[in-house]
């Protein structure tokens, strides 16, 4: 099988798997609620508790 990209890595693999991660983390903090819904707040926090990925790279570079 060969792939579209033709073995190129980059930003649109990238973004799936963020978002993949993503929904990851917003299902285990929905398991993790009492609730019939996820609170607003709490999809906040999820949201915005994560590190972003590309400073974190930048962070690495120095």
């Amino acid at each position: 099988m060969v792939s579209s990209t033709g073995g190129r890595s980059g930003g649109h693999d990238d973004a799936a798997l963020d978002e993949i991660e993503l929904a990851g983390e917003l299902m285990i903090a929905a398991t993790a609620s009492s609730g019939e819904r996820l609170p607003t707040e709490r999809i906040d926090e999820v949201l915005l508790d994560r590190a972003d990925p590309r400073s974190a790279d930048r962070d690495a570079d120095g």
